[in-house]
Order: C-alpha cells, then sequence, then structure tokens
C-alpha cells in the first residue's frame, strides 16, 4: 500500500504529552482571548468602515472656503484728525488688517512657537502632533495641543465652538481642503488677521495697539510672547485683567521659542526680564468724542451698516492740538461756572466697613458706578469736618482737602445741612486739583456748553467739542442744541440796516419802548435793557458795543422787519426760525452754534457764505481714496453779502471788542484784529460769544438743558467770552496783526467807516430823537415826593 502524504499522521509523544498538560482553564482564556482579538480587529475594521463612510458623504458637503482667497474682515471704522491721531472707532471688532509680509518676524514666530510650531512641515494635519498631544494629556503635562493654524482657520471661519468629535472630524476635513487651495503665508496671514484676542480685538495689529498702546512693527520679543499667549483664551490669558496667569503663560511661550529656535538664549533672558507696560485703559489722547461722532454719524448715512466693517479710515479737517485747546478751554469755563454754584450734594452714600482692612475693597466696589471723569475724581469720604475732608480715590490714594479747597462745598460741611446735602463718612464726592495743584473739592456741572471753530476762508471745522462730557450726554449741542442767540443776533440786524442807509454815524435813541397789544398782535410788550438803564441818542456804533436793547429795537423797527427776515438768508439763517417781529432784534428765534459759526464767517471772509467741511476724505483699509472733498475756495457763488457791508460792520464789531461788551478780548489778547458780540438771553437763560479773527471763527454757548436762569449776574461777557479768549489766546500766539482794508464803496467818516452814497448825512442821520428818555430825578425831588406820601 502505497504512503498517503495527506494523510493524518499522529502527534510525537512530547507533544501530545504537552497538550496533556495544559490546564482547562488555560484554553478556555486563549480561546476567549482569540475571540476578543477578533471581535476588536472585526470592530476596528467596522469602525474604519463607518469612519470612510463618513469622510465620503461628508467631504462633498464641506463649505466652499475658496471665498478665503478674497478675505474682508470685518474692519471698524476709524476717524482720524487732519494731522493722524486717532479720534474714534466704531464696530463690533477692532482690527488692523495686515499683510502678512508686513507682521514682525517675532510675532509670527511667537504664534508659531504657542500654536503650531511644525506649520510649514505639515500639510494642515499634524499626525505627530495629534500622537504627542495624546501622549502628553495622559500623563497630565502641558501641550501645544492637536489643532494647527489652518485647523483653527477653519474653525473661526466655518464651523461652531462646540467640542464634539464630528465637529473636530469636520476640522481636519476643511483644513485638509484650506491647504490645497492656499499657501502657507496666505493660511498664516488670515490666522493673524482674524483671531479673537479679548478686549475687542481680532488680529495682533490692533491687540498691540490696545494692549502696549503701539504699532506692531514696534513689539519686542516679550510683548510678542504675551500676545501669543491670548488665543488659547483671550480672557484667562488677559494681562490686564490677570496679570499673574498672562505672565506664566507669556514666560513658556518664551521658552518654546528659545527651545524652537525662535530665539538666542541672550533674547529669551532679555524677554524673561523685560517688565511690561500697558496702555491705559479706554482713553484717546484726544478727547474728539463729539466731532467723531458726527463724522460717524455722516457716514453712515452714505454707506449704511457697511461702514462698520468696511474698514473705512475718515479723516478730518480739524488738528487734534486745536480740537484738544478747544476742549479744555471749554471744559474750565464750565468748570469756574460750576464753583459760583450751590452744592447739590454728594452723588452717593456708602455703608464703610469698622475695619480699615477692608476699606479698600469696599471704596473700589462704591466707585464702579462712579467712574472718574477726566481730571474730576470720585472720591468716597472716610473722615468729615468744616475745616478738613480725608476720602479715598479709585486708585486707593487718599487725599486731604482743607483752606479754601472746602469753600465749594461748604454748605455740605454745614452742621445744619439736610441729609442729602451733607458730607460725611461714606460720602461719594468729586475732587480735582487748582492751578497751584491744590486739592478741591466740587461737583460734576449740570450746566452744559458748545464750542465750534471754523476757517472762514474755506469752511474747515478747526474744533468742535459738543458739551462737557460725551460719556455723560451724546446730545451734540453745537449741532442739534436750537437755543435762542440774544444779542449776539443784533450784528446781523445791523448789517441789513447798513443797505437801508444806516451808517455807525447814525444817531439813535436810547430810550424806552412800550408797544400795546394792537401793536404787537397778541399783548403788550415793554422790552428793557439789560441793566435797566437808558442814555439816551448814541450813534448806531455804540448801540452795538454797548449792546443796547432799546436801539435795536428802533433800528429794526426803521429798516423793515420783512427786509431783515429776508436779509438772514445771507448768512444761511432759515426764516422760519426768525419770525417776522420786533422781538427778532432781540435775538429771540432759534439758531445752533455751528449755524453761527457760519454767519459770522460771512463776516470774516468778505461777505462770503461757506459751507462747513468737516471730513476731508474717506479711504479703505489699504489707503484707497474712495471719496475725496477738496476745499472750496471762495467764488462768487458764495458772495451774497457785499463786501462792504462785511468790512463795515467788522469795523463795528472791533468797536465792540475794544471798548464794548467784549472789551476784555481786545485787553486780554493785546491785539486789534478780533472781532465779536456777545450775548445773553432773557432772564439769562443762554451765554453766547461769537467772534473771529480774518483765519478763524469761534462761537461759544453755554446754558442748561432744559432750560433755567443761569444767574442774574451771568452773561456772556462773563460766561462765554472767557473761553473764547482761551482758545484764540492759544490759536493766535506768534500769528501776525491782520490790518483791515478797506473795499471800494467805503469812506471814514465820523466814527467809522460809511457807504460813499451816505457820505455827509445822506443816509439816515437820526432815529427816535422825538422820544424821551426818563430823567433820573434829582435829590429834592425825591425828598419831595417822600413828602407827599407822608402826607
Amino acid at each position: 500500500m502505497a504512503d498517503n502524504d495527506d494523510a493524518p499522521r499522529p502527534a510525537p509523544a512530547a507533544s501530545r504529552h504537552a497538550r496533556s498538560s495544559v490546564a482547562p482553564w488555560a484554553r478556555m482564556a486563549l480561546r476567549a482571548l482569540g475571540w476578543v482579538l477578533g471581535l476588536a480587529a472585526g470592530g476596528l475594521a467596522a469602525l474604519l468602515l463607518v469612519i470612510a463612510v463618513a469622510l465620503a458623504v461628508a467631504y462633498p458637503n464641506l463649505p466652499d472656503v475658496s471665498a478665503l482667497t478674497d478675505y474682508r474682515p470685518k474692519l471698524p471704522l476709524r476717524v482720524f484728525s487732519a494731522d493722524g491721531v486717532l479720534l474714534g472707532e466704531f464696530g463690533e471688532e477692532r482690527r488692523n488688517f495686515t499683510p502678512i509680509g508686513e507682521i514682525p518676524q517675532v510675532m509670527k514666530d511667537a504664534v508659531l512657537a504657542a500654536e503650531d510650531a511644525r506649520f510649514y512641515q505639515h500639510g494642515g494635519v499634524d499626525y505627530k502632533g495629534i500622537a504627542r498631544a495624546a501622549l502628553e494629556n495622559l500623563h497630565d503635562a502641558r501641550s501645544q495641543g492637536a489643532s494647527t493654524i489652518t485647523m483653527q482657520v477653519a474653525r473661526n471661519f466655518y464651523l461652531s465652538t462646540e467640542k464634539t468629535f464630528t465637529r473636530k472630524i469636520y476640522e481636519i476635513l476643511l483644513a485638509l481642503k484650506v491647504e490645497r487651495l492656499l499657501t502657507k503665508d496666505q493660511i498664516l496671514e488670515l490666522y493673524m488677521n482674524q483671531i479673537y484676542l479679548g478686549q475687542r480685538a481680532h488680529g495682533f495689529a490692533a491687540a498691540c495697539e490696545i494692549y502696549f498702546g503701539k504699532k506692531l512693527k514696534d513689539i519686542t520679543v516679550a510683548e510678542a510672547a504675551m500676545l501669543a499667549g491670548l488665543p488659547k483664551a483671550p480672557s484667562a490669558y488677559n494681562p490686564i485683567a490677570n496679570p499673574k496667569r498672562a505672565i506664566v503663560r507669556q514666560r513658556y511661550i518664551i521658552d518654546r521659542m528659545y527651545e524652537t529656535g525662535f530665539i538666542t538664549e541672550a533674547q529669551h533672558d532679555e524677554a524673561l526680564a523685560q517688565a511690561l507696560r500697558y496702555r491705559e485703559p479706554a482713553e484717546n489722547p484726544v478727547h474728539g468724542e463729539y466731532v467723531a461722532e458726527t463724522a460717524r454719524q455722516l457716514v453712515f448715512a452714505q454707506y449704511g451698516e457697511a461702514a462698520y466693517t468696511r474698514g473705512l479710515n475718515v479723516y478730518l479737517a480739524l488738528d487734534s492740538g486745536e480740537q484738544e485747546v478747544a476742549y479744555h478751554a471749554l471744559r474750565k469755563g464750565l468748570m469756574d461756572y460750576e464753583l459760583r454754584q450751590v452744592y447739590r450734594g454728594p452723588e452717593a452714600y456708602v455703608d464703610l466697613p469698622a475695619d480699615a482692612a477692608l476699606i479698600d475693597t469696599r471704596v473700589a466696589e462704591a466707585l464702579a458706578d462712579h467712574p472718574d471723569n477726566d481730571d474730576l475724581l470720585a472720591a468716597v469720604v472716610l473722615e468729615a469736618s468744616p475745616r478738613k475732608v480725608v476720602a479715598m480715590l479709585q486708585s486707593g490714594d487718599s487725599i486731604t482737602v482743607t483752606g479754601k479747597g472746602l469753600e465749594p462745598v461748604t454748605s455740605g460741611l454745614a452742621e445744619k445741612a439736610s441729609a442729602k446735602v451733607q458730607i460725611r463718612r461714606g460720602a461719594v464726592v468729586r475732587a480735582m486739583k487748582n492751578a497751584k495743584g491744590d486739592w478741591m473739592l466740587t461737583q460734576l456741572p449740570e450746566v452744559e456748553g458748545a464750542f465750534v471753530a471754523m476757517d472762514p476762508r474755506d469752511g474747515d471745522i478747526r474744533a468742535l467739542v459738543g458739551g462737557f462730557d460725551f460719556g455723560k450726554s451724546k446730545f451734540n449741542h453745537v449741532t442739534q442744541a436750537w437755543r435762542q442767540p440774544g444779542s449776539s443776533f443784533k450784528p446781523f440786524i445791523y448789517s441789513a440796516a447798513l443797505e437801508r442807509g444806516f451808517t455807525p454815524n447814525t444817531v439813535v435813541n436810547d430810550a424806552p419802548l412800550f408797544f400795546d397789544a394792537s401793536t404787537t398782535g397778541s399783548q403788550p410788550w415793554e422790552p428793557k435793557n439789560y441793566d435797566g438803564k437808558y442814555e439816551g441818542p448814541m450813534t448806531l456804533q455804540t448801540g452795538l458795543a454797548k449792546s443796547k436793547n432799546m436801539v435795536s429795537i428802533r433800528v429794526l423797527q426803521a429798516s423793515g422787519v420783512k427786509f431783515t427776515q429776508d436779509w438772514l438768508a445771507n448768512f444761511g439763517f432759515e426764516a422760519d426760525k426768525h419770525p417776522a417781529y420786533l422781538t427778532m432784534a432781540l435775538g429771540a428765534g432759534s439758531v445752533t452754534p455751528m449755524q453761527m459759526a457760519v454767519a459770522y464767517s460771512v463776516f470774516a471772509n468778505g461777505g462770503y457764505r461757506v459751507e462747513p467741511r468737516l471730513i476731508t476724505r474717506i479711504t479703505d483699509q489699504r489707503g484707497k481714496v474712495l471719496l475725496d472733498v477738496p476745499a472750496k475756495p471762495l467764488d462768487e457763488a458764495m458772495h451774497g453779502l457785499p463786501e462792504r457791508n462785511a468790512f463795515v460792520m467788522t469795523t463795528m464789531l472791533q468797536e465792540v471788542t475794544r471798548s464794548g461788551t467784549a472789551a476784555r478780548a481786545q485787553a486780554t489778547l493785546k491785539r486789534a484784529d478780533i472781532y465779536g458780540k456777545t450775548g445773553t438771553t432773557n432772564d439769562s437763560m443762554d451765554a453766547w460769544f461769537a467772534g473771529f479773527h480774518p483765519t478763524l471763527t469761534a462761537i461759544v454757548w453755554i446754558g442748561y438743558d432744559t432750560p433755567r436762569k443761569l444767574g442774574d449776574r451771568e452773561t456772556g461777557g462773563g460766561l462765554a467770552l472767557p473761553v473764547w479768549i482761551d482758545f484764540m489766546g492759544r490759536e493766535l500766539r506768534g500769528v501776525p496783526v491782520v490790518p483791515l482794508v478797506p473795499p471800494p464803496g467805503v469812506v471814514q467818516q465820523g466814527v467809522g467807516w460809511v457807504y460813499e452814497e451816505y457820505a455827509n448825512g445822506a443816509g439816515v442821520a437820526s432815529v427816535g430823537l422825538d422820544e424821551q428818555v426818563p430823567r433820573t430825578p434829582s435829590t429834592d425831588e425825591r425828598n419831595g415826593i417822600l413828602d407827599l406820601f407822608r402826607r
């Protein structure tokens, strides 16, 4: 029988012995292990199959990432002064787009060291990094994390922030897709401009300005490392809110930069030793809040909501230096007035703990609701007496106020002061330093004000301050406040009179007037001069210089109310705001400070009505000019007022600043080329000064939002004029005196210049001389009257 090689053969003896020696439980364990391994292999295969199917289904459904090639970040609207100073920023996101080539290498290196050191080696997904992160996380070690910069770009642009396995898969797939579409530098550029870094900052250029107050090009290694730590958790690593935690993160990144070869050992040591200095939060170097808001409204009217995301840069005509001078001049004028007012009481009262160690914290909590207002600092009183007040500031510093520093709050320190007015322990008060640097207590003013300056030669707005504090009230009193101009309106009445034959030499009677109901059409009217005195006949020029109401009314009455109302159009005034009644002579209509600036500029430039120019140009984020608003030179189309009319009125307004109600102007500034008129409305509810130099018109208004008396002795000359002088004194420093040059058609005669056809008495010689001025009785006459009463 032939051998059969395929037949089973008996096992060797040794093998049979070994098999027989294996315990039954071991054989069962081996079979179970084999079953588990087989099940695991099957499960893994099934999982891989599911993942493959999921990827196959998900990949075609991924969002289109081609939009990244035309990246248009949300860039805020920025408003700049003519000299390039940032005045305001508007938009949800603060961002300053910076091309990758302009981002400093140290900033890029810091980001790579912190987020993705192998960025330029992997294809969007760092598999080595994922494995390393997984192992390090098992050992609870610090890790860079597994998300590459490309994955973060994909997540930031297209995915939610939820942490799920599905989102991670989409993140990986999108990263691979992005890597095929963009270069590494393009991806890094997107990341470094889009990433959120806290404080509303998006991108490292914006963050550098917000945290350090400097341009990104000037950043140091230490600063770059601090910013590079923010993407991981902008709130947790905010160096201002959480300095200790932020420094730990920063030092880790500096170490990483050294380990990865981005910096040398010397740079590493220097960075660790550098003490960082942060920008003071939320303060612009120039107080241009009102003017920036005005520009924002104008831009929004043209671009709509896109204005806040397109990265528009708006450049204004005003200079930041002049704007700051105007801000401080108006603020000083309002505070000087406030110091003369009765103390209204503390802003609030807080309970202070008996334990001195707890006071600092309690004060900080209390003053969070009472932020400092520029140089007006909030403080909580720790002890108070009529001779001394000790208070703690938000900074934790304590101040002691004595002597004259307590005079503005005297009523609050009196023993009989009411509970609402009394300054006692726990009272929230305001403190500021006087000119000598000594502390004084005061209060936030309730009074408001407005200041606007304009170049009469082209309409450029040179300064605009719409109120005391933009944070307190965003109402812009320069453009939105319609107020009675009072006597500051009289020059326009006199201007119309010049065309009706009046001259500066015309004699007008300053005598009382009475109009019955049949004349006024409503109720009897008995106007009075501000001081209640009547001086009889005087020249038109003197009447304006002394701001005599009776003179102005007679001039308007003689010139014709309707003619004068129509004449106002030459200055840009609206007829319906100035009804054709005799009250127009006293400025009973309505104007805004901006209108007054335009109107007075007509005198300053020889009769041309110029339109205010605030915005000079608008560019996109790359500097491309989108709108150019060139200055308009004076031309005949703007010429409404005869040049000689403007000249004669200017000479009369010069007399106001020389010897009249604004004589303080020439006396203080020591120059004759300044012109203007004070204004005080009925019951002293509005105080004005409107004036100009041939190169600069400036208007000041002071009053309450809800009209009420400023005080019996408060006038435009006492309130508004000092603000104007303060501003003009600085702006005209070093400017040569500009002499007045008479135009054709006028001759000098008497007290001033007159139209040549009205020379030698050919014009209106006098008005109202037949009316008597009440004579002040003599002493004997007064005694005789008293005797009659005694009888």
